[in-house]
């Protein structure tokens, strides 16, 4: 009995932890809406913003990607 709960104490944190991989998929949404919204208004500074567009991505990225892996860590750590 007492395994069973820990067991969906686990897959309950891995869910709400799974909910960040959701969240930076709508943060990389935002970060290439305001990068196209800006783009549109003054075209001729779209080339100086591309870096910074790319790196908006990443950082969005990994917080997807780290808590993935709390996801997995929560649902397979003993």
């Amino acid at each position: 009995m007492e395994g069973d709960i820990a067991n969906m104490g686990q897959f309950i944190g891995a869910g709400l932890a799974a909910i960040g991989s959701g969240a930076s998929a709508i943060g990389v949404g935002h970060v290439a809406g305001n990068f196209l919204s800006g783009a549109l208004r003054n075209p001729s500074a779209a080339g100086a913003q591309t870096a910074t567009l790319f790196i908006g991505i990443a950082f969005a990225e990994a917080l997807g990607i780290f808590s993935f892996l709390v996801a997995l860590l929560l649902m397979f750590a003993v």
